[in-house]
This record gives C-alpha cells, structure tokens and sequence, in this order.
C-alpha cells in the first residue's frame, strides 16, 4: 500500500469511527433511561456510567483484538426484556438480574471457543432467528408508545388508546425529525430527534432543565452490584438461556449481515474474524454484568461507518474514544423525559420488524412457530417465552408434517430444553 492509499485508509477509518458513533450515542441516554424506568430501583447514573463503560472498553476490545470496525454496547431489545420481563413482571431484584447477565456471558464465551457455536448456529432454524427479531421490534415500539402516553392499561381490554397529551405530540415530532434525517443519512437522525423534543419539553415547562451540564462518573451505585450466586437459581435458567440465544442470534446477525453487506469476508465469503467478534461480544456481555447493565453486543450501525470508510479495527478505536467525553453527561442525560427517547424506540422496532418479510408462509411447519414467537414476545413483554415456543412448535410441526429427518439432533436437545423450561416457568 503507497503513503498516499495508507493515508486514505486511515481518514476513512476516521472519519467512519466518528460516524459510528454518532449514529449510536442515543444508547447512553436510552438505555439508562429504559433499564431506571419506574419500579427497577437501577440508579440512572450508575447505569449510564456502566452503558459509557460498556461501549468504550468493548468497542476498544474489538478494534484491538478482533481488529474489525464494529462499535459494541448494550443492546436494544435486550435492555427491555432485562428491565420489563426480568425485574419488573418476574420480580427479579436488579443485582439478580445483572448476576444473570455475567453467567449468560459466561456460556457465550464458552460456546464462541469450542466448536458448539457453529453447531447451535446451524440448528436454530432462520425463520426463528427472523421471529425473534421482529417480536422484539414489536416490543420495542409498545414500550415506545406506553412511553408516550398513546398506549396505556386497562383492566377490561388489557391495553387501550391514552389521553392524547404533549407527549404523543412530541412523539410526532420526533418521528419527521427523525425520519428526514434518516432519508439524508444524517448519523446524527436518532440524537436530533431526542434533543428537539427535549428542547421543546424544557421551553413549554413540561420537564425541568438540568441545572449543571456535566458531574462526574458513578462508579459507586451499579459497578460490581451483581449478586452472581442468587442468578444460579434453577427457576432463572429460561431467562438466562433467553438471554444467551437472543444475544447470539443477535451477534450472528450482525456480523454477517452487516459483513457481507460491507464485503468484510474471506475467499469463501465468510465474515473476517468472524470468531473473534464473537468472543469479544461474548466478553461484552459479562462484562455488562460486571459494570451494572443489560448485555452489549455489536451495533448493526456500524455499517453507517463503514459505508463512510471504516475498513479496520482503527475505526473501533475512534468509536470508543469518542464515548469517554460521555462518562461526565450524567445530569444532561438524566433531564431528558422519558416520552423524548419514544420515537427512537418506535424506528429501531420498525428496523428491527423488517425482518418479518423474510419469512415463508407458504408451509404452516415454517409459519406458525415464526408467527407465534412473533406474538408471544410483545403480548407476555418476554423474549423468552417467543423463542422457547418457537423451538418447541417447530419441532413438533416437522415431526407430524413427515419433515422429521431435517430435524437434527441439536435442535431435538433444544426443543426438549424449552419444553423443560417451559414447565417449570409454568409452576412459578
């Protein structure tokens, strides 16, 4: 490579670090934002701390090690099921939950060194890993608009239309920001939709302005808080589990999608360092744990850097760079309402629900364990019960529907497991 191509390499990296960023810096205000939501007891400032932690070492990790231009933080979805399924319906104290968190880690980072990463990834069948997708954009976008006030409870039909408020309003609002700017391919769509409504809600009085900009990190209220021995209880394995597959289906989906789209593959058209991007979100994961927040795992946004010039683990390391100045935006952060992260919700559960026209409706063996891991999600707020229904009916309607033999035996043991898990969560 001449200086001069060396010298264009590295302003792509750059300048495409830089971009990642800004598409996803949204996660440091949504996701302490979900995960200190009513009833959880997390301290927003320990998370948001634990959420820059994440993402800055991590993302460093996999520019260092996996040398891949893939940014990493908690992720979405998976912070709405750790808050709304696992501590607020299950009843979960948060430290159990985090204790959850490192063990799922720990199982990820074992099956992403030994041989049985490939296998599991074989066996579950895509139209599940599709479902599963578009169940949790399902229940991204009704945390959205529960947030916004359009959705509320109703003890006769479950959920009915709220009182039209200046939170659906700003929720309007913040979905055509949005929006245009997503058409332009602004990276920064997502954090100009949350600070116009911001910006709006301190103007009318609807929240309160922060009176300081910035203080210093919370490491005291979330950092190491995990309680790892009441995780072992038998009755949290489903969710543990859940957590596992969601996270690996998640990180699969990433790193071959967004690879292939950005031809970071080999000569047989696999993801480059394919193995090491998944230890490093495996890592992340625990590490998640330790720090005080739901599972990282690596940004499907990264492709918006890469499309900007990023080619190598350098661009990683910008990414993280980028995230350390976040560690002081405490008091910011938490001055943003609740209603104002509503739209973001919405368009990542949109994006999250395209997955859905892959499916093939044509067979009912293939359609209805999509279909029901599709509804199970969002109806019961729980990614775990859509996937273990989902590897249970499928199982099930291939043996009757004489399709027996495409069934291998990994996926028999998986589908053995859910009926197991799903028994005993019954019991509870």
């Amino acid at each position: 490579m001449s200086r001069t191509e060396s010298q264009r390499a590295l302003y792509g990296d750059v300048l495409g670090g830089v971009t990642t960023f800004f598409t996803m810096a949204y996660i440091v205000i949504v996701n302490p934002s979900i995960l200190s939501t009513a009833g959880t007891g997390m301290p927003f400032s320990g998370v948001l701390t634990a959420t820059v932690l994440v993402a800055s070492s991590m993302t460093l990790v996999m520019g260092l090690y996996a040398r891949l231009p893939f940014a990493v933080a908690p992720g979405m979805g998976l912070n709405a099921f750790f808050a709304f399924t696992i501590v607020l319906q299950d009843k979960v104290p948060w430290q159990t939950a985090l204790g959850m968190v490192f063990w799922s880690g720990v199982l990820f980072l074992a099956v992403s060194l030994t041989p049985l990463r490939e296998r599991i990834a074989l066996a579950i069948p895509a139209a599940l890993r599709q479902a599963a997708a578009a169940g949790i954009g399902l229940l991204l976008t009704f945390i959205g608009l529960r947030n916004a006030g359009v959705v509320v409870a109703d003890p006769a039909t479950i959920v009915r239309m709220g009182t039209l408020d200046h939170r659906a309003v700003f929720l309007v609002l913040g979905l055509l920001v949005a929006a245009v700017l997503i058409r332009r391919n602004n990276p920064l769509a997502f954090l100009t939709a949350i600070f116009s409504v911001t910006a709006l809600a301190w103007a009318f009085g609807f929240a309160a302005a922060p009176d300081r900009l910035v203080s210093k990190p919370d490491f005291s209220s979330a950092l190491f808080a995990l309680d790892m021995r009441g995780a072992l209880r038998l009755a949290l394995l489903p969710a543990i589990f859940a957590i596992l597959f969601t996270d690996l289906f998640d990180s699969l989906s990433t790193f071959i999608g967004v690879s292939n789209a950005a031809q970071l593959t080999d000569a047989d058209g696999r993801p480059i360092n394919l193995r090491r991007g998944l230890i490093v979100d495996a890592l992340a994961t625990l590490t998640s744990g330790l720090a005080g927040t739901s599972p990282g795992t690596a940004y499907v946004e990264s492709i918006a850097g890469i499309r900007m010039g990023a080619r190598t683990g350098r661009a990683s390391v910008v990414t993280a760079l980028c995230f350390v100045p976040c560690f002081f935006l405490a008091p910011l952060a938490a001055a943003v309402p609740g209603y104002a992260t509503a739209p973001v919700l919405v368009i990542v559960g949109v994006s999250m629900f395209q997955s859905i026209a892959a499916l093939d409706f044509s067979s009912l063996e293939d359609a209805l364990p999509a279909f029901v891991t599709v509804v199970i999600i969002p109806l019961t707020l729980s990614i775990t019960q859509g996937i273990l229904w989902g590897f249970v009916l499928h199982a099930a309607l291939y043996a009757v529907a004489g399709r027996r033999k495409e069934i291998g035996p990994t996926l028999w043991l998986l589908a053995a497991l859910s009926t197991g898990l799903l028994i005993e969560a019954s019991r509870r």
